[in-house]
């Protein structure tokens, strides 16, 4: 798989590459598969998902921003229809979505209810704040979504007097949920497999 171009700016930091890897390889997309995401901003996260599922609708409140993601779209090479909605969410969400990323915080409250009621079987969100973790985490766990919450940090190597020192990127929290009933083996899902009700 070609890597993703980003040759136009939207002035915002796109989701890193080794984050998007992550995310993708917890999303698990496949072409039977509409992926949402809020927040396309660069579009990195947009490309990436077009590139495996069938559909893709990409919601940014910036018109400036939606309109980088699809000069970013036309820079690369994917499979998927992907249907652009300059809105802010939870406006202008599918009510048929199976994977859904948040890639910032606002209004993710609102995003999660609309994802518990229309049951969305992935939902991941990215926070890099700590307090805005925290309380993410209980909101995932309030309507009862929470499977998972994964810390991760990625750090660089660069040259310094001859030898590899590394610059750290800042860490990121992954959220991921569901909020289907069904586990995949077709058996009844345990109450989030992290967080069992006793835990909640």
């Amino acid at each position: 798989m070609s890597r993703v171009a980003l040759p136009h700016d939207a002035k915002a930091g796109p989701t890193k590459p080794e984050v998007r890897a992550v995310l993708l390889s917890k999303l698990g997309l496949t072409d039977a598969d509409h992926f949402v995401e809020v927040g396309s901003c660069t579009g990195a996260v947009t490309i990436e998902a077009a590139r495996r599922a069938g559909r893709v609708t990409a919601v940014e409140r910036k018109e400036s921003r939606l309109e980088v993601t699809r000069k970013n779209l036309e820079e690369n090479e994917t499979s998927a229809a992907v249907d652009l909605r300059a809105t802010e969410a939870p406006d202008g969400l599918p009510d048929d979505a199976d994977a859904l990323f948040l890639g910032g915080s606002r209004n993710y409250e609102a995003v999660l209810d609309h994802a518990a009621e229309t049951g969305v079987d992935r939902v991941i969100m990215n926070v890099s704040r700590l307090e805005v973790a925290g309380a993410a985490t209980e909101a995932f766990r309030d309507r009862g979504l929470l499977e998972d919450v994964v810390q991760f940090q990625v750090s660089h190597g660069y040259e310094l007097a001859g030898a590899t020192s590394f610059d750290s990127d800042n860490p990121v929290y992954m959220l991921i949920g569901s909020a289907t009933d069904v586990a995949t083996d077709g058996g009844e899902r345990s109450e989030a497999s992290r967080f069992p009700e006793d835990q909640r």
